[in-house]
């Protein structure tokens, strides 16, 4: 079964260059040791340096996914006072007309304390959606690389990137919907609660598991797309960074250089995830504030104009979390040394077939 395995895992195009290296030093005892022709920049920009991990060990999803919870329960929950905002736009236009109204207000009624409500499902919900949601991702992008093999894998990255994303983010959402439910309750209806601990028994006494879990179907409707467009996004736009404006291979960038490429990428890469996924998003806001409505009737209810209510504010929210939650993300990696494959090239074997080598 394992010897089987191997050379799938020899043909992932995200291979890491230094594991090649190893296994082919192991493969071929009697020949020279020279750097491998696949990934040389890659392999020149780590000539000085030793990874802590193989590429798609159990260690380096570990840390990939100890690098998602970071990512995203700091970032989530440094931004909730502007997502406190945004969700009462949603669920109450009348009383919260604008971004800087809906501050106001807050403040007014509840004080400078009143913007943090619903900091802690926030931080403990994202950060178990970042555990998913980043490290499944390197899971599923490894596995289907595999199963398409390494010129398809080319051909069709972009898909690659969504379906692994898709996938990892599925699992996200049920790891993140119970304590988005709690901490939508605390931002968006007033006297209800004004902590979890208040939050959680309250509502299972009302709903029971249902008040926890109602919201799934949306929070998928909503996340899904965003992830999608997150990853897929943002691995395309590092690719055409490098291809286009940086004026150096990514081998000669310094570690700071790709940290500032990431960060630009992720936040173009969230704009996008934001006009796609707020009408959902709305959606869900309502949802989680009233007992008893369905999606369909909550979206029926809202209408083309109401779903789209506070976009202004969650583009702003959502473009920083990204660029953030990317630079976070390749900081941790690059922290503990692991491996971080450079974008793509075609395979030799590709370009042949293509007549694009002599």
């Amino acid at each position: 079964m394992f010897s089987s395995i191997a050379p799938l895992a020899r043909l992932n195009p995200f291979y890491a260059p230094h594991f090649q290296l190893c296994q082919d030093g192991l493969r071929r005892r009697a020949e020279p040791a020279e750097a491998p022709t696949t990934r040389r920049s890659l392999a020149a920009a780590s000539a000085t340096e030793e990874y802590s991990c193989e590429y798609g060990s159990g260690r380096f999803f570990m840390l990939c996914g100890f690098g998602g919870i970071i990512s995203c329960g700091t970032t989530h929950t440094a931004l909730v006072p502007l997502d406190l905002v945004k969700c009462r736009m949603q669920v109450d236009p009348q009383k919260y007309k604008s971004i800087f109204n809906g501050f106001s207000v807050t403040i007014k009624e509840d004080g400078f304390r009143g913007l943090a409500k619903g900091w802690a499902p926030t931080f403990i919900g994202y950060s178990m959606q970042g555990l998913c949601k980043f490290g499944f991702y390197e899971v599923f992008k490894i596995l289907y690389g595999n199963m398409l093999g390494e010129e398809n894998a080319y051909l069709w990255r972009t898909s690659l990137y969504l379906a692994a994303s898709a996938s990892a983010e599925f699992f996200a959402d049920i790891a993140l919907a119970p304590m988005e439910a709690a901490k939508v309750r605390i931002q968006t209806q007033p006297g209800y609660a004004n902590t979890l601990r208040q939050a959680v028994p309250k509502m299972f006494g009302e709903e029971g598991i249902w008040a926890f879990y109602k919201g799934v179907a949306p929070l998928w409707m909503r996340q899904i797309p965003y992830t999608m467009m997150k990853f897929a996004c943002f691995e395309r736009t590092v690719e055409a960074l490098y291809k286009y404006v940086v004026p150096k291979p990514r081998s000669e960038c310094s570690k700071g250089e790709q940290l500032v490429v990431t960060f630009i990428a992720g936040y173009i890469a969230g704009v996008f995830c934001a006009i796609v996924s707020h009408p959902a998003d709305s959606v869900v806001s309502v949802l989680n504030k009233e007992k008893g409505s369905s999606a369909s009737q909550v979206l029926k209810r809202l209408g083309f104009r109401g779903v789209w209510k506070g976009l202004f504010a969650r583009i702003i929210m959502i473009g920083t979390l990204t660029a953030l939650q990317w630079f976070i993300y390749d900081s941790v990696k690059v922290y503990f040394r692991l491996p971080r494959p450079p974008p793509p090239e075609m395979p030799e074997s590709l370009k042949k077939k293509l007549g694009l080598t002599q």
